[in-house]
């Protein structure tokens, strides 16, 4: 866990001041809704369909035990005793009054927490692999250089009012749990031949109304040269992106539309400006940073009790649970383990007070007081002894957070759709609960294997529904809510965009819809451990096609 230093501190206290300044002044009346709109956007506001919405950063998606009890009396004393962790690793609170969101931000700076660039035109929260630093199949330990970027992209004011908004994630394992290929700008970590540290530099990925999958740009990035080389590619687009079309301001329309090739061309033509300025990094600088994180102090832990054993034979629900949701763990006898935020009946990512408090005493317990925020809406504890599985189950089955569904359909990916959000044209979440509720029998979650299904309420896809394996997204027919269906899509290293199915379907028709694909995909799988994508690719969308609108056509 990264600590702040005294100007870490410094920047976000006199952050919260100057918010605090400009929010008097447009209660007052003395600047207008024109001028506070870039001023609240910058500090994580959003004005929503029925309230106010702080967006607060957990950036690259890590939180302190500390930290977490602070979410949580936020939740109690300024909102409704809830809080929705998001798809890019940060919190969110849907009813704050606009009078006090600089008293939550000045809370916030009291746990080195803040909400600085979580929306508006500007380079947003940097995200990682939620497994960073403990995954058995990393290169590379990428928080130090999240870290790193994070400073670099703070307040940066050549890149504060950006063409759009700017995301960038990073990888440090060949499985690319950080979805890089489609972000702004993706970094894969990886060692040349001499053993230099490095990325891989990927730009003009993204979702959204325009899908598209990353373009490589450079296949080795000396560590060293990461921010020269940000740098450049920022410039070209902050030079060359639209400005005039909101549509059109991404950075993924400019490489489209310049070409790959001449994109890379404007780039590294910058770039021969900054190579070797001030702006590379030495390591000294790479290891001041490392300084500042604290590392768990883990014992030698080589032998597996019996007492785990037992329990894992005489338990099929514990057995179930460690199957699906406790991951490999670089050091020996000890694991990564995901708490489910996806209990049916609650709203994908929802997690209450009481639950952020609970959560908080076991991470201290039993993760060394910190946890990860995941892209898939979800909590780890990085750093469990495996002989404490037993007793860390149980704690968690009375918070609602034992749920065995992590990979399963009902781990659904949701954005808070029409049911908050201004932008939505449909409700996300009653579409996400009653697909739960469809398919609540585990032993026929298991049997249907690993899917990701992600729900959007609008073309903005914050609900990833581009890359589910069945991705939903809520479309306005004649003031009507309706939904598309799109199968095929997957992040990863070999990332896809799913393809839409056929026309639309009305709220009440998509469960059915789902199970039409479920039924034929079980029909159609040439073995027990292909998953249903798999199947996709292999066979193609018509059949899928045939089943569902047969359905919908009788």
């Amino acid at each position: 866990m990264y600590q702040y230093d005294s100007i870490d501190r410094q920047i976000v206290s006199q952050r919260v001041a100057q918010f605090r300044r400009q929010t008097d002044r447009f209660l007052a009346g003395t600047l207008s809704e024109d001028e506070y709109r870039p001023l609240r956007l910058q500090n994580g506001l959003y004005i929503q369909r029925h309230a106010p919405m702080l967006r607060v950063a957990i950036p690259y998606g890590l939180l302190n035990a500390t930290q977490l009890r602070k979410l949580a009396h936020i939740a109690r004393e300024y909102d409704r005793g809830y809080g929705h962790f998001s798809t890019r690793q940060n919190i969110q609170y849907n009813w704050p009054a606009l009078e006090r969101v600089p008293d939550i931000l000045g809370e916030l700076a009291e746990v080195d927490m803040h909400a600085i660039q979580t929306s508006g035109n500007c380079i947003r929260n940097t995200t990682v692999d939620h497994f960073a630093g403990v995954a058995p199949d990393e290169v590379l330990n990428p928080l130090v250089y999240a870290e790193i970027i994070r400073q670099w992209s703070t307040l940066h004011p050549e890149f504060a009012f950006l063409p759009r908004k700017f995301k960038i994630a990073l990888s440090g394992s060949p499985a690319d749990r950080a979805a890089v290929l489609v972000h702004d700008i993706g970094l894969k970590a990886l060692f040349d031949y001499d053993g230099r540290p490095g990325f891989a530099v990927i730009v003009g990925g993204g979702l959204g109304r325009t899908p598209i999958i990353g373009h490589p740009i450079r296949d080795f990035l000396p560590a060293e040269h990461l921010l020269t080389y940000l740098d450049a590619i920022l410039r070209v687009y902050n030079r060359h992106g639209r400005r005039d079309n909101k549509y059109k301001a991404r950075i993924k329309i400019l490489v489209k539309e310049l070409g790959v090739e001449a994109f890379r061309r404007e780039v590294e033509h910058e770039w021969s400006f900054l190579e070797g300025g001030p702006g590379t990094l030495p390591a000294e600088e790479i290891a001041r940073v490392e300084s500042r994180f604290t590392r768990p102090a883990y014992r030698a832990l080589h032998q597996v009790a019996p007492e785990f054993e037992r329990f894992l034979r005489d338990q099929p629900a514990f057995a179930r649970w460690v199957g699906r949701n406790v991951h490999p763990h670089k050091v020996s006898g000890y694991c990564a383990v995901t708490l489910s935020l996806k209990q049916t009946g609650v709203p994908p990512g929802d997690a209450t007070a009481d639950q952020m408090d609970g959560i908080a005493d076991l991470a201290e317990r039993y993760s060394f007081g910190e946890l990860r925020v995941t892209h898939e809406q979800n909590l780890v504890f990085a750093d469990v002894e495996r002989d404490a599985l037993p007793a860390l189950w149980q704690a968690l089955g009375p918070l609602g957070l034992a749920t065995a569904n992590r990979g399963l359909i009902t781990n659904v990916i949701a954005c808070p759709g029409g049911d908050f959000c201004s932008l939505a044209n449909a409700v996300s979440i009653p579409v996400a609960t009653a697909i739960q509720e469809r398919f609540d029998d585990l032993d026929y979650l298991h049997d249907i294997g690993e899917i990701d299904l992600n729900i959007s309420g609008c073309m903005n896809s914050c609900g990833h529904h581009h890359v589910g394996h069945i991705g939903i997204l809520g479309v306005d027919k004649n003031g009507e809510e309706w939904y598309q269906i799109s199968i095929g899509g997957n992040q990863g290293p070999v990332a896809t965009l799913g393809k839409v199915i056929g026309r639309s379907f009305a709220r009440a028709d998509v469960t059915d819809v789902i199970e039409r694909l479920i039924e034929v995909y079980l029909r159609e799988r040439d073995s027990e451990v292909e998953r249903f994508v798999e199947t996709v690719q292999r066979i193609g969308i018509e059949p899928f096609k045939r089943n569902v609108y047969a359905l919908a056509d009788q």
